[in-house]
């Protein structure tokens, strides 16, 4: 991928890409290396062509089959909630993180730099198969996929310090919380299509399980099942 692809240019430009990083700074995302991530990865790309003018709008944006990618605030602050503490910590720098929802692959890479091992998961094959390509291309190599549905995790590679849903289930899955590791943090929206969904952050304590409200959002369902069409090109 060309130095010009990355950086953009007239609305995708560097500059673009500052006034958005302002707007989230005034909305408080305050972590100053997740405000980097989203200045540096180029959501133009994760889009198609036809938006593209709009990618750096902190907007929500459709990424085909029923899905979107999320709007650049929600990106920013559900990475922060998963790895930093407050403004004055370092970033939590995590072994291993789960990502349910992979969708177009943006999120994955504004989170992959700041872990270890990132292990994402992916209904829907074809926004699977495009979302390795892309992250091929931006030269970010520890991450795992799998096609899932998400709701068992990944058992075999389970405890997580982390685990990011970017869909909302109706309530918590059980199962997820119980692949976290002490101290690991599981943030994902919950609440039905079209209702009242919130975003949480959940971590696993020697007695049990602490529980914040991080606000009001709005997500795709979380839905039980593969995707695959039938074309012989799709993901495995």
């Amino acid at each position: 991928m060309n130095a010009a692809g990355v950086n953009g240019i007239g609305m995708t430009s560097a500059r673009t890409r500052e006034r958005l990083i302002r707007r989230l700074a005034q909305a408080g995302i305050y972590h100053a290396e997740v405000l980097e991530r989203i200045r540096m990865v180029p959501r133009h790309l994760f889009v198609d062509e036809a938006l593209s003018s709009r990618a750096y709008e902190d907007n929500a944006l459709p990424i085909g089959k029923g899905q979107t990618i999320s709007q650049p605030y929600v990106v920013a602050l559900m990475t922060q909630a998963l790895l930093a503490d407050d403004r004055d910590s370092p970033l939590r720098r995590p072994a291993k993180v789960l990502e349910i929802g992979t969708g177009c692959g943006y999120q994955t890479a504004v989170l992959a730099p700041l872990v270890r091992q990132l292990f994402s998961i992916e209904r829907v094959a074809p926004l699977l198969q495009d979302a390795r390509n892309r992250l091929r291309a931006l030269g970010i190599d520890n991450v795992r996929f799998r096609h899932d549905d998400g709701f068992g995790g990944w058992p075999g590679q389970a405890p997580f310090e982390g685990i990011l849903v970017t869909a909302a289930p109706v309530q918590v899955p059980e199962i997820l919380l119980q692949q976290l590791a002490l101290d690991g943090r599981l943030v994902l929206p919950v609440g039905p299509q079209g209702g009242i969904q919130q975003l949480w952050r959940i971590t696993r304590t020697p007695t049990g399980f602490s529980h914040e409200n991080l606000g009001s959002v709005s997500f795709v369902p979380m839905l039980e099942g593969k995707y695959q069409p039938t074309d012989k090109g799709a993901a495995e």
